[in-house]
Order: C-alpha cells, then sequence, then structure tokens
C-alpha cells in the first residue's frame, strides 16, 4: 500500500461515523458524524456523487466538530447512500450511511385476481426493518413453542437466532431446537422460525433474531417463561402423599443470619440434557415472591435469596436438579438469630385497594424508644403521602392514595437494627407491578414483566414519557413483558406500564462495561531499500481486538518534539512512505498506534530514522491564455508539494518577494499569488500589444511555460443585463448608467423610441466604459421608456417620475371633539405640501360639502366645519391624505346635561395605602366644577389632587387612608356626580412560607419557625396542635418588621408537633420533629470485626462515640456483661472500653458494643500460644556426674498445664528404678537419686507428642571425678586503707569446690566480701579494706591449700585548706576550719593552742561535717589569742588569732 500526500497538521479523522436510519414517509431523519482534522476540515453531504445544497426540506446544522444533515418530510425518492465528505490542506476523508423512507403500512384492500399484491414496507434498498417480531410466550412444560419473526430490507438480510445472550449451537442443550424457514404468505422478505419441542424448565429466557445485511444490523426479543404443570391430588384421599424430594443422604449445612438480614443461597449444576431446578423449604415447593427471589446469575448459578429473614424463615432449604438422567440435592438448615431486644407486638401482612390507604402498626417495649420506617431498602421520612403515628409504645404507618409501586416489603426499625417487616399488597388493576429498579449491563437484554388481573387488556408501555416501539412489546392473558435486546446508554431511564389510571414504574439504569483498548501492532520494521522512500512493516496485535479498528501513523522530525499523524491504514500491514509525505528535507523517524471505538493502544516507534525530501511534480501546468483587450489574464498551475518558485516574463525574472510588481516604471502590471499547492501569475489590464507574451515558471524539478493571446473584444454592455424599472419623485436627480466592454465607444440615448437631445434638463456624459443620461430635476413629464443603444445592443431603462407622498403632519393622534348643540365645530388637518388633494369622511362615507357642512383649505391647512352641530352630526370623522389618515371622533350633547359621565352614583372599594381616582366628564372643557366629601368642599393638598384635562376633570388619591373614606361630589350647577368611596385595611397575606414546613431536629437544638408578612403591623397568632400557645423560656415570640418568629431555644421531644402561624386572612403551617441525637459508633468504621487474640493475655475493645456523653451497652454472646475483677469496662470521654486483663480460651466469642441507635460487633477468638521452654534459655552442657552421685534435670514451659514426655537415648523414661519425674507450676524435673553409668546418655524434655514439638535435651555423663588441686597460688597483697583486695588461684577441675578462709575461720558471703567464679578461676574480693582486716587469706580445694598474707596500710590524711590568721574583736565569736584531702574517722584530727591540745572550755567546740573540721570560739578575750594549730598523724596547720580590745569612752 503506498499512502498518499500529506502535509503540515492532520488530515480529516471521523471520530463517529454517520448511522444507517430508517424513518416513515413524511417523518423527519438525521444523520451526524463528528469529524476532526487540522485546520478544521470543510465538510460537503453527497447523494449520487452530486454535493446538496440547502433548502426547505434539507439542512446542515453544524456544531463545533459535530456535523449533521437534517431531512424534513422524507419522501421514498429521498431514499439512498449519503456521503460526508471532509476534506482540508493536509488530506480527505468520507463516511457514508444509508436513509431507508419506509411507506406508512395501510389497509390491505380486497383481493383481485387481476391486481398483483403491493410490496411490503421495508422492501426497499436499505438496513434491515422487523415487519413482524417474536412475540413473548407463557406455556407449560412439554408443550411445543414457535417463535417466528419476518424482516425486510434490500439486500435480503441474514438472520439468525440466539438464547440469553448465546448462540443456539453454544447452548448446553440444544438438540430439541429446530430452525426451519418462516411463512411469508406470498409476502416479499426473510422470515426464520425457531421451533422448540417438548419446552423444559431450562428452556427459559430471553431468544432474540438478529437480521443483518450490507446496511446494517436490527435485532427483536420475546421472552419465554416455561411453568411446572399442576400437579394433580392423589385420587385416595388418604394416601399420604409422596414427598417432593428424596431424603438428605448426609447431614446439610448450616447457615446463621441476624433476624432482619438477607440470606443468599446459591448452587451450581451441570447436566445433560440441562437439569431443572426446583427450591423446596421444610418438604414445600417455594414459589417467587417479596422477600423470595430465584434467579440465575451470571456465572450460571442458581440462587435463592431471602430478604429481611424472620423467625418464621428458619428451616430446611433444599435445591432439587433433576433431568432425564437422574437426581441430585443439596441442602442448607438456616438459623435466624433472634436479637435480645424484640418488639412487642410485630408488624403483620397488609392489603389495600389502589387509591385508598394502608396502615401499618406494631408496638415498641418502651415507648420512648424511638424507630424508623422503611420501605425496603428506602427511609421513609413523615408527609402528607407516609404519615407516621406515635401513641405510647404503638407504632403506626398510614400509606395514603396507595398506588400499584406502593406495594412492597416495609420495616419498622428500632435501635440495634432491631427490625420487623411486612408485607404490603395494593388491589388493583396491576397485580405484578415492576421492580424499583433494574440494573442491566450495556448490550445484555432487559426484561420487565407485568400482571394484570384482567386477561386480555392493552396496556402501555413508555419511558420517560415516550412511547415505546410495539416490537418490544408482547402480552398473553393477564401477562405483559417488554423486552429491549442489547441495550445501550440511551435504553436507560423511567419505564413505565400504564394500564389507565394504574402505573408501575422502574428505573431501568445501564452499566457501561468496561473495555480495554486494543494491543499495538508487534514486529515493527524499516526498510530503506528504495532512493527517498521508506517502507514501514508490522504485524496485527494479538490478540486481535474485538471490534474494528485502524492503525494510525505518525512522524516525527528528528530535533523536533512533536510528533503529526501522516495517515490512517484500515487493515494492510505494511505501507511505504515516500518523499512527498513530508514537508521539508530531513531525517523523520516514525510511530504507528492501533484505535478502535474502546481507546488507542500505546505507540510503538520504528527504530532508526529515513531521509527523505519532497519531490515537485507538476499536477497541472500552465495553459495558454485568451483575453480581450484591458482584461486580466490569469496563469495558474498545481503542484504535488509546496514550494516556492520562479515566474518569467518574456525571459525577465519577475520578482516573487512582493505581492504586486510591474515589469519597467509604466508598463504591464502584475500580482504573484501563492496557496497551498497552487501558484498564480496575474496580469492586470493587458494592452493590445502585451500579446504573444511568453510566461513562464520554474522550480526545483518543474519548468512549464505558456502564452498570451489579446483580441480585440466586440463591444458588449457590461451593464446592466436586464432592463431597469426606476421611480423617483419630483425635482429629484436621476441618473442612468450604462457600461460598455470597451472604453470611449460611442453610443446613443432613446426615449420612447426618440433619440434624446442635449438641454438644461437633460444631460448626457461619457466617462470611460460608462455612459450616463442625467436628469438634475425630474419632473413627471420624464417619465417614459429610455434606451442606450450601440452597434447593435441597447440597455433599457424604465422610469417614473411620481409626486412626493404627502404626509399629515398635524393631528398625530386620535382627536375626541365634544360639543353641545348649535355649537360651531371645526376638524383641522395640516399636510406637509400645500395643494396636496385631501378628502373628508364621516362614517365610512365621503363627506360632500352642503350649507351643514363646509370644507375649507387654505395652504396646507384643511378644515371641516360644522356651523352649527346637532346630535345627529357627531360621529367619526377621516381626513385622507394620500396613504394617510387623520382621525377625529365629534360627541354632540344635548346642552341640558353638563355631565356626561358618570351618569349614576359610582361605588369605589379600595385597601389603604392604594391609588384611587375619582374621573368626572363634563360636555364642555371650559366649564368649572366643584368638589365636596360629606358634604364640605374639600381642599387641594399633596394627599388629595384635582386634575383638569379638556373636558376631564378628576379627583386623586395617591395614597387613600381609612379617614379617606365617605361621599365625594362632583358639582356643576344644579348637577353632580356621586363617589362613595370605602376605604379598608389591606387583606394580611403570608409571603413566606407559601407551603407546608418540615422540620426535624435534635435535642437542645434551637427551632426558629419564621413566617413573613405582607403587612408589618399585622397581628398573628401561633397554635400548637390546635392550641394557641403562650410565651415561655422555653417558646419565645418575636416580632421583627414583617416577620414573626417562634423559637425553641433548646427543643426537647415533646415539643415536636403541628404549629400553625394564623394571620387572619392566611396562614403558614409547620411540621417540627424534634428527636434525640443520634447515638453513633465513630471508630471503628467496621460494623463487625474479628480479632484474635493469644490466650491467655490482654484482651482491649475500644469504641469512639459521638456524642461524647453515650451511654454504650457490652454483649457477650447475646447477653449483657457486667464489670468484674476478670472484666473491666471503662469509659473515657468518647472512648468505651472492655479490658480482659487475663483472658483465657473460654473468653472468645461474640462481643457487641451497642448506643441507643447503633451496633458494633467483635468476633474475639482466643488461641493459645504454643508451649515454649522459658528456662534454660540456651541448651545446657553437657553435665558429668561421678558415680552415687545424684543428678537433676530441670526446665521451665511457658504454660503451667502443658504435658511433657521425657525420653533417655530416645525411649520413654519410666519412673522407677531410681528415676522420679516432677512438676511443680511451669517447671518440670527429672531426678536421679544414685548416678551409675547406665544413666549416662541423652535425655530429652519434649513439650506434647506432635512431631516437631519443640523440645530440651541434657547430656548426662558419670565417671570417677578427676582429683582436685590447686593449679596456681595465692599471692601476697598490701592495699592501702578503703582500698578492694583480691585473691585469685586457679583449680582443676574447672568445677572442682574451694573453700575460702580468713585468719583460720571459713568465709561466709557478704556486702564486705565476694566470691566468684569464672571456669576453673577463683576469686575472692574484700571491699573497702580497713586496718583490722589484716591477716591471712586461705583458699582450700580437696586436700590441697595455698594462703597469702594481706597486709592495709593507713592512708595519708593531709590538709587541703589550711588555716589563715585571724583578728577579732573582744567579744565576737571564732570560727577556724580546716579542709582534709578524705573524710577521716572521728578523732582523726586534734586542735591544739601553743603545741597543747585545747583545755575543756564551754566557750570552744568542735566540729567534722565531711572533709571540713571546724574549731568555734564563742565571745573571745584577750587571753585567748594565740597560736592555733590543726593535726592529723601526717600533717600540720597553724595560725595566728589576734584580740583587740574595745577602748574606752570617756564621760
Amino acid at each position: 500500500m503506498k499512502a498518499g500526500s500529506g502535509d503540515q497538521g492532520s488530515p480529516p479523522c471521523f471520530l463517529r461515523f454517520p448511522r444507517p436510519v430508517r424513518v416513515l414517509s413524511g417523518a423527519e431523519a438525521e444523520l451526524k458524524c463528528v469529524v476532526l482534522g487540522e485546520p478544521p476540515p470543510t465538510v460537503v453531504w453527497e447523494k449520487g456523487g452530486q454535493p446538496l445544497a440547502a433548502s426547505e426540506r434539507l439542512s446542515f446544522p453544524a456544531d463545533g466538530a459535530e456535523h449533521g444533515l437534517l431531512l424534513s418530510g422524507a419522501l421514498p425518492t429521498d431514499a439512498g447512500v449519503y456521503v460526508c465528505r471532509a476534506r482540508n490542506a493536509a488530506g480527505e476523508a468520507y463516511a457514508a450511511a444509508a436513509v431507508t423512507v419506509l411507506e406508512p403500512p395501510a389497509p390491505e384492500p380486497e383481493p383481485q385476481p387481476a391486481e398483483r399484491p403491493l410490496p411490503p414496507p421495508g422492501a426497499g434498498e436499505g438496513a434491515p426493518v422487523f415487519l413482524t417480531g417474536p412475540r413473548s410466550q407463557w406455556v407449560l412444560r412439554g408443550a411445543e413453542v414457535v417463535l417466528e419473526c419476518q424482516v425486510g430490507g434490500l439486500p435480503e438480510p441474514t438472520l439468525y437466532w440466539e438464547k440469553d445472550g448465546m448462540a443456539l449451537d453454544e447452548v448446553w442443550d440444544s438438540s430439541h431446537f429446530a430452525l426451519e424457514p418462516g411463512r411469508t404468505e406470498g409476502r416479499p422478505g426473510a422470515s426464520l422460525a425457531l421451533r422448540i419441542l417438548a419446552v423444559r424448565l431450562p428452556d427459559s429466557g430471553v431468544y432474540v433474531c438478529h437480521a443483518r445485511n450490507a446496511h446494517g444490523h436490527a435485532r427483536a426479543g420475546a421472552l419465554l417463561q416455561v411453568h411446572q404443570p399442576p400437579e394433580s391430588p392423589p385420587e385416595d384421599p388418604d394416601e399420604v402423599p409422596k414427598p417432593v424430594v428424596e431424603p438428605l443422604k448426609c447431614a446439610p449445612k448450616t447457615f446463621w443470619v441476624n433476624e432482619g438480614k438477607h440470606a443468599k443461597f446459591r448452587c451450581y449444576v451441570m447436566g445433560k440434557p440441562e437439569p431443572e431446578i426446583e427450591w423446596h423449604w421444610e418438604g414445600r415447593p417455594l414459589l417467587p415472591d417479596r422477600r423470595r427471589l430465584m434467579y440465575r446469575d451470571r456465572g450460571g448459578g442458581f440462587v435463592l435469596k431471602v430478604l429481611y429473614c424472620q423467625a418464621k424463615d428458619r428451616g430446611l432449604y433444599v435445591c432439587a436438579a433433576r433431568n432425564s438422567a437422574g437426581q441430585t440435592l443439596s441442602a442448607v438448615q438456616l438459623h435466624v438469630k433472634e436479637p435480645r431486644f424484640r418488639f412487642t407486638r410485630p408488624l403483620q401482612d397488609v392489603e389495600g385497594r389502589e387509591h385508598g390507604i394502608a396502615v401499618l402498626e406494631c408496638k415498641v417495649p418502651n415507648s420512648r424508644i424511638p424507630t424508623a420506617w422503611f420501605r425496603e431498602d428506602q427511609r421513609l421520612l413523615p408527609c402528607r403521602k407516609y404519615e407516621q403515628i406515635e401513641e405510647g409504645a404503638v407504632r403506626r404507618l398510614i400509606i395514603h392514595r396507595l398506588k400499584a409501586d406502593d406495594e412492597g416489603v416495609y420495616l419498622c426499625e428500632m435501635r440495634g437494627r432491631v427490625r420487623t417487616v411486612a408485607n404490603v399488597t395494593v388491589k388493583g388493576p396491576i397485580l405484578k407491578r415492576l421492580p424499583r429498579k433494574l440494573d442491566v449491563f450495556e448490550g445484555e437484554n432487559a426484561v420487565l414483566l407485568v400482571e394484570t388481573g384482567e386477561a386480555g387488556v392493552e396496556g402501555c408501555w413508555t419511558r420517560d414519557g415516550e412511547d415505546l416501539p410495539a416490537i418490544c412489546q408482547s402480552s398473553s392473558g393477564h401477562m405483559h413483558a417488554l423486552v429491549l435486546p442489547g441495550v445501550t446508554r440511551e435504553d436507560a431511564g423511567e419505564v413505565t406500564f400504564s394500564l389507565g389510571n394504574s402505573h408501575t414504574t422502574t428505573l431501568l439504569r445501564v452499566k457501561c462495561v468496561k473495555h480495554n483498548p486494543p494491543g499495538p501492532p508487534l514486529l515493527v520494521e524499516m526498510f530503506k531499500g528504495h532512493k527517498n522512500t521508506v517502507l514501514l512493516t508490522w504485524k496485527p496485535p494479538e490478540p486481535a481486538p474485538e471490534t474494528p479498528f485502524i492503525y494510525r501513523l505518525e512522524r516525527q522530525e528528528v530535533g523536533s518534539e512533536d510528533w503529526i499523524q501522516c495517515f490512517s491504514i484500515v487493515k494492510a500491514g505494511a505501507v511505504e512512505v515516500p518523499g512527498d509525505c513530508v514537508p521539508s528535507e530531513g531525517d523523520y523517524r516514525f510511530r504507528i498506534c492501533t484505535v478502535s471505538e474502546h481507546g488507542r493502544s500505546p505507540h510503538v516507534v520504528f527504530h532508526g530514522s529515513a531521509h527523505l525530501v519532497p519531490t515537485a511534480r507538476l499536477v497541472a501546468g500552465l495553459e495558454d491564455v485568451q483575453v480581450y483587450d484591458g482584461e486580466d489574464a490569469v496563469f495558474s498551475l498545481h503542484l504535488s508539494t509546496i514550494i516556492q518558485g520562479t515566474w518569467f516574463l518574456n525571459g525577465e525574472e519577475l520578482k516573487s518577494h512582493v505581492p504586486e510588481g510591474e515589469v519597467e516604471p509604466g508598463a504591464l502590471r502584475y500580482r504573484v499569488e501563492k496557496k497551498g499547492l497552487q501558484h498564480r501569475l496575474i496580469l492586470q489590464a493587458v494592452k493590445h500589444q502585451d500579446s504573444g507574451a511568453l510566461v513562464g515558471f520554474s522550480c526545483p524539478g518543474v519548468q512549464d511555460s505558456a502564452a498570451l493571446t489579446i483580441q480585440e473584444s466586440p463591444v458588449h454592455i457590461l451593464s446592466p443585463q436586464d432592463k431597469v424599472s426606476l421611480t423617483f419623485t419630483t425635482s429629484e436627480r436621476v441618473v442612468l448608467t450604462c457600461e460598455l466592454s470597451r472604453v470611449d465607444f460611442p453610443a446613443s440615448w432613446y426615449k420612447n423610441g426618440q433619440r434624446v437631445e442635449e438641454s438644461e434638463s437633460l444631460v448626457v456624459k461619457l466617462d470611460g466604459r460608462k455612459h450616463r443620461l442625467i436628469l438634475p430635476e425630474a419632473q413627471i413629464q420624464d417619465s417614459g421608456e429610455f434606451e442606450c443603444r450601440t452597434e447593435g445592443v441597447s440597455a433599457f431603462f424604465s422610469v417614473t417620475v411620481r409626486d412626493p407622498p404627502v404626509h399629515i403632519l398635524d393631528p398625530r393622534e386620535h382627536v375626541f371633539v365634544h360639543a353641545i348643540t348649535s355649537e360651531c365645530v371645526m376638524l383641522t388637518c395640516e399636510v406637509d405640501r400645500e395643494g396636496a388633494p385631501v378628502h373628508w369622511y364621516k362614517d365610512g362615507q365621503e363627506v360632500e360639502e352642503s350649507d351643514f357642512v363646509v370644507l375649507e383649505n387654505e395652504g396646507a391647512h384643511h378644515r371641516l366645519v360644522l356651523p352649527a352641530a346637532q346630535p345627529p352630526d357627531g360621529g367619526e370623522f377621516q381626513c385622507v391624505a394620500g396613504d394617510e389618515r387623520a382621525y377625529f371622533t365629534v360627541t354632540i350633547t344635548d346642552v341640558s346635561s353638563w355631565i356626561v359621565y358618570p351618569s349614576g352614583k359610582v361605588y369605589v372599594a379600595a385597601v389603604r395605602l392604594e391609588r384611587v381616582v375619582l374621573t368626572c366628564e363634563l360636555c364642555r372643557p371650559w366649564a368649572e366644577v366643584r368638589w365636596t366629601k360629606d358634604g364640605e368642599e374639600v381642599v387641594e393638598s399633596p394627599a388629595l389632587l384635582l386634575q383638569k384635562e379638556d373636558t376631564v376633570r378628576r379627583l386623586v388619591l395617591p395614597a387613600v387612608q381609612l379617614e379617606d373614606s365617605g361621599e365625594y361630589l362632583c358639582e356643576i350647577d344644579d348637577e353632580s356626580a356621586s363617589f362613595t368611596v370605602t376605604v379598608t385595611e389591606p387583606p394580611v397575606r403570608i409571603i413566606y412560607p407559601r407551603d407546608e414546613v418540615t422540620l426535624v431536629a435534635v435535642s437542645l437544638e434551637c427551632v426558629v419557625l419564621m413566617c413573613e408578612l405582607s403587612r408589618e403591623d399585622a397581628p398573628v397568632r401561633w397554635y400548637k396542635d390546635g392550641l394557641e400557645v403562650e410565651e415561655s423560656e422555653a417558646l419565645v415570640l418575636e416580632s421583627d418588621g414583617p416577620r414573626r418568629r417562634l423559637v425553641l431555644p433548646a427543643a426537647q421531644p415533646e415539643d415536636g408537633g403541628e404549629f400553625v402561624c394564623d394571620a387572619g386572612d392566611d396562614s403558614a403551617f409547620f411540621t417540627v420533629t424534634v428527636t434525640a441525637p443520634p447515638e453513633r459508633i465513630v471508630h471503628p468504621a467496621a460494623r463487625a470485626l474479628d480479632l484474635q487474640f493469644g490466650a491467655p493475655g490482654r484482651v482491649e475493645l475500644r469504641c469512639e462515640v459521638a456524642p461524647a456523653g453515650s451511654q454504650v451497652r457490652w454483649y457477650k454472646d447475646g447477653l449483657e456483661v457486667e464489670a468484674s475483677d476478670v472484666l473491666q469496662l471503662g469509659a473515657e470521654g468518647p472512648i468505651r472500653t472492655l479490658t480482659l486483663p487475663h483472658a483465657e480460651p473460654e473468653d472468645a466469642g461474640e462481643y457487641v458494643c451497642e448506643t441507643r441507635d447503633e451496633a458494633v460487633t467483635f468476633n474475639v477468638s482466643l488461641a493459645e500460644p504454643p508451649v515454649q521452654f522459658l528456662a534454660p534459655e540456651a541448651a545446657p552442657s553437657p553435665l558429668c556426674v561421678a558415680p552415687g552421685d545424684p543428678v537433676v534435670l530441670s526446665c521451665e514451659l511457658s504454660r503451667a498445664g502443658a504435658l511433657v514426655f521425657w525420653s533417655h537415648n530416645g525411649r520413654p523414661v519410666q519412673e522407677g528404678e531410681g528415676l522420679e519425674l516432677h512438676a511443680e507450676g511451669p517447671r518440670r524435673i527429672l531426678c536421679i537419686r544414685a548416678a551409675d553409668p547406665a544413666h549416662a546418655g541423652l535425655y530429652t524434655c519434649q513439650s506434647g507428642a506432635a512431631p516437631g514439638a519443640p523440645s530440651l535435651s541434657f547430656t548426662v555423663q558419670v565417671a570417677e571425678p578427676p582429683p582436685v588441686k590447686l593449679v596456681s597460688e595465692l599471692t601476697p597483697l598490701t592495699v592501702h586503707e578503703g582500698d578492694d583486695a583480691t585473691f585469685r588461684c586457679e583449680v582443676s577441675p574447672p568445677d572442682a569446690d574451694v573453700t575460702w578462709l580468713r585468719n583460720g575461720a571459713v568465709v561466709t558471703p557478704g556486702p564486705q566480701l565476694e566470691m566468684a567464679q569464672n571456669g576453673s578461676s577463683r576469686t575472692l574480693t574484700l571491699r573497702g579494706c580497713q586496718l583490722e582486716d589484716a591477716g591471712t587469706v586461705t583458699a582450700r580445694a580437696g586436700g590441697t591449700a595455698t594462703s597469702a598474707r594481706l597486709h592495709v596500710r593507713e592512708t595519708e590524711l593531709l590538709f587541703l585548706r589550711r588555716l589563715q590568721d585571724v583578728r577579732a574583736e573582744e567579744g565576737q565569736d571564732v570560727c577556724l576550719q580546716v579542709e582534709t584531702g578524705r573524710v577521716g574517722a572521728a578523732g582523726a584530727v586534734r586542735w591544739v593552742r601553743g603545741g597543747v591540745p585545747l583545755p575543756p572550755d564551754s566557750r570552744l567546740a568542735t566540729t567534722q561535717d565531711g572533709h571540713v573540721h571546724r574549731l568555734l570560739i564563742h565571745g573571745v578575750v584577750p587571753a585567748d589569742q594565740g597560736t592555733y594549730g590543726c593535726e592529723s598523724h601526717h600533717d600540720r596547720t597553724l595560725a595566728r588569732l589576734s584580740v583587740r580590745r574595745e577602748c574606752p569612752v570617756l564621760s
């Protein structure tokens, strides 16, 4: 395959193709498509190869990339194939669709032998159309069923059948299916019948007939339902009926479900012939109803679903499958777990008549328990439809205005999701209603069934209010079916079945099937064998896409980031790309992808690049041009690619960089144009001397030339081409122009056949090609036929000159004239031109002048005068001037009555602030009146206005008040007009709310009921449940301008009810419901959790509630738990906990945390951890004992009650024979009283008898002990006072016992004495040695001993801070202190004076505080002065104390 030429941008590509349509004659047909391209393509619609143009019946709507063809009032001749062709500079694309116009079905004529039968509808060329479709049927097992359809269309369509979306040969057991030609009865068209012999229960399903031809695809479906024939009663009434199913051979499975939940059973059965399935409950066959659903799922399984299980639903459910080869059963025992908290009186099933009511009633254990009503899964709120009543513990739901869709399952639910369930049956024309919603995947079949009480009635199926096609509908007896095969998203909507005033509706939802995009092409390769071309090859994707697809090829110039689409390929696996497909020379890369209606695959890039050069070729070359003198000569050519070129004229190159130029100054002018692939040279206004000029064009690869020929042109008239009719008014300038093809060519003018002569009133001019005849000021006599004549050709002008139209300047509006008898009446009309004719008319008749009517003209003014008007002279007068008219209404009244209106008393009723106008019309405009109110003359003011307009007198009250009520008189002479005015307050209207308001609040929430009135000062009354409310702290009434509010600052449940705001003339209704705030469990979010813990261990169950003060109850296995030592209940803020500090396996079970409104279930399982050995932590080292020594093997387990098994060299250990086994809590002990060589070996303690269980091994060796001896001697030690002393020796064997002695006495370990062992090394450490610890240390092992001497040296006590000289006044206290390097014992230092210890004196005191020693002298005297010293055994410090006497004071 070779690609066409390309350009920058992208060629047109259809995203959505137009679909074939079939319409009846006279209907509207529409084709739509979506096409993209860059630049946006131009779209043209064609039929039969000819482009179509818009007309009254044909239009081409466009919206962005969407283009359409709309055909109104389709005719049979409009049938055919329509082509949408889109093109732009980068390429062209097209798409086609067929329009079939069907004749409407006509009544069959009486059969006449001489006449040929009429062709059936749909027999014309076009897509298939079903003339008759299959009908849904309901039959008994064993009957014979025939499904037949007839289809029209040319070419004749191919028909085939499907069952439940599978071809007949794919059905598991289709041996009793037979296809045979249908009965056409002489009518053309295709027909195919499906015959099912001896139908079986598995044959139930949807059967679809498909019809295909070259123009399209159509399908129609029908439902087949096969029922079990009713069993005949036994002949002997005493005979025990046979069991429906055989007894079970094994115990059934068990299934538990909480009350109010759904139970779902599924069995999958296979066999041939396909088995028949029956469901049984407690041995009785089950039939589907509102709470028992039976269906087959998409996986082929048979499903029984029991909705909202109750205690009465428990029992044995059996799925019985049988065919001719045998029978099999599958059973399950259903247990319903009842809640601890139950309804005192549950709901009962009820029935009601359509348009009537149904009442459901139940009773709760406590009147304070809140409840909620549901219809299946939909929450019901109180309203006029669903009235909800609470009377103590009784809960009642009243359903008003019952309709078919109200039938269903209703639930009343209290806290903990405890429910009671009842069925509501609505008696009416419709017995079996539609489901509330039906979900179908796109492409599947949708089936809707309705059963009516009366057989043979005709119902109506609609979707979103529009009737559905009859081909989809079937009825048989009481059953009505709607079958929609292969649904699409357009089929979704509200589907309604109507029978009279009864309706049932379902919401049909079509779910989109997710499709995967196609895979990418495989094995892409690039070949560059030919010059300036590249061959690209690939393999189709695997697996092959399910829907039609194309390949999209794109190019990218190396160095650029943009990929540009080249073209699309439908099926080929290779394409040759020439250099013509690129816009400019360069290296190009290519990539390809697969595109289908499900998306686009990833791109696959061809390896490498190719160098391509666009080559220009001459598509349409230059041609010789022949023009007349003075015309433009145009030379053009088309190239195969966009490229620059050069034009030549007579061998001279023309400048192409400027749009216009001239060959030389004053010579021939030219213009160069380039648009896409087209190049043009335009020589402007060529002259005769330019004839023979040679024009050439040159570019790389292309050279072409052509000649210019100029001929003398015969004169002809360029304009006007046809006769011209002109109309002018007098004095207007008239110009007649005739343009000839040649310049300055002579011509003559004629009027009415006579040649005209020039004058002041007629001028003839010549200006190049144009000849003009001018009438400067045309007159009426200038009208006539004018002709411009030259060399056998003429131009004709018809000129009409008229006077200008007359316009009436005054009056512009209708004039009303009132006069009294004998008064002179004058009607005046002014026109815009003097002398213009004017005519007067009265009551439609032209007026003639007489003694009683005078007509006057004065310049532009025209008058009609009635000198002495009489009542009969009144009427409608018209002044007619040309096309305009002025209107006058003349009323002549008798002078005896001044007041024309009103003739009687007038009563005016108004509301306050309204505008009131009292009007009195007089017979004369100059008459004066007097206005009075209640006998007193009124005075004009802003609140009362008196107006005078011609003959009308008005009294205006702009904003009437209540005090303005009264009787008003308009008086003139002895006459008066009476007006009685009554002013009332305007009725109070409630502006908001207009409808009943329903409010739902929780306890302690502020509830505000607001009502806005039409008047600010209007009083209102508030009522609750029919009683007027009184203001209190719990109920506040507020008024703010026109707004009235009732406020419940902290609403309580008892505050709920019906509130009414009564404004006298209007009322507003409010329904308030106050409930306790829902007590919710915020965390965990799941309502059921499975938790596993180890035992023994700590178990904590935690919930977070909202509000934080919510009370919870804990249950275990349905019983409420209480706090104890082994079960702790905690509450901290919003957190609620249940803790088992030492949980055991028996503590496992179902724990429930329950608030008033919600509950969370914790399924707790406790598993004991595997037994582990705790001690010794590592495998013990071999134990070597001497014969006769006792042996003790001990280990500690992780669980005290665990069993262990002891073995010796692989054989179980038996107690006795000197062996003892003990268990002390978690410890396990094996004792050997006196070991002998037979006891040596490997001892193993294993926890449990299971293979691989944990075990611990001990190695025991029995042998004569080696002789004990000391390997090394003790070493004498000398330490300072307070230091540690450590004696060390080596012993053999390493485990030999060593005895330590000090000064001959055995050493006992203590805080000061530590003994340690490390292998064969033994140590004795004396902590903080004192002088008295000096002595002899001995180590004794066996019969050997070693000794060493310990010497303790006294530690030097030195002074770190020494004494300082002190000067003191007599009588002062003096302190002398020193600081030692270590803390000395008591008496380690002594104080001296003059080298002699201090004598006893009450004034002297010594103290020690750690390292600090002090001497205190109280009240020193001169005798205390001297040298003081502080001495230890190793150091001495001295200081001088000077005492100064106090000087005496002389008095």
